[in-house]
Formats: structure tokens, C-alpha cells, sequence
């Protein structure tokens, strides 16, 4: 399975900028896709960058990897304290050739923005 460890997560004013990453490692065949979600208190988890990523998200948020490095990167800008949440990575992954994919999750990290 896919292990993922994120980091990078903290306190930020408003209008400000953080950089998460998620480390990947495990045994698995492929990577299918990877991904970044989060979840603030009380709502459901939110999809935020990734495949498919909405316009609105992508303007503020912004996905990269290094696959020399087995991390994934997400760069927020712009904050608000909306964004406020527990941010994680997800992968999807084939543990076989013949296998069925397999989502993976990271235990997450805080983002919390004040005003």
C-alpha cells in the first residue's frame, strides 16, 4: 500500500501563502493519481487540486510533485480564513499488475488562517 506523510502545515495571516508537501512511499505496482483534499470542521471533505480540479481552486491553489524526491507539493496562496482545515493527500494506486486501484490516504495537516 501507499504510505503518505504531509507536512508543512501551520498558522498564516490572511492573504498569505504556505506550501504543503506529501511523501510517498510503499509498495505498489503505480501511481495512478494523486491528489489534495481537505475538510474543515463541520463540512464534508472538499476536493481542492488534483485531476479535474475546479478553475476557482486552481486559481489559488497549485499542485506540483517531485517524483526524484517521491513528493508531492501544494502551493496556496492567497489564503483565507475560509481555508481554514485539515489538509490531505490522497493516491490512487495499483499494488499489482492485475490489481484493483487502491486509494490511500495521508494523516493530514492543520492549515488555519487568521484575519
Amino acid at each position: 500500500q501507499v504510505q503518505l506523510v504531509e507536512s508543512g502545515g501551520g498558522l498564516v495571516q490572511a492573504g498569505g501563502s504556505l506550501r504543503l508537501s506529501c511523501v510517498w512511499s510503499g509498495s505498489f505496482f503505480s501511481i495512478l493519481g494523486m491528489g489534495w483534499y481537505r475538510q474543515a470542521p463541520g463540512k464534508q471533505r472538499e476536493f481542492i487540486a488534483g485531476a479535474d480540479a475546479s478553475s476557482a481552486m486552481k486559481a489559488r491553489f497549485t499542485m506540483s510533485s517531485d517524483n526524484a524526491k517521491n513528493t508531492l507539493y501544494l502551493q496556496m496562496n492567497n489564503l483565507r480564513v475560509d481555508d481554514t482545515a485539515v489538509y490531505s493527500c490522497a493516491a490512487e494506486a495499483l499494488l499489482s499488475r492485475e490489481g484493483s486501484p487502491v486509494r490511500s490516504w495521508g494523516q493530514g495537516t492543520q492549515v488555519t488562517v487568521s484575519s
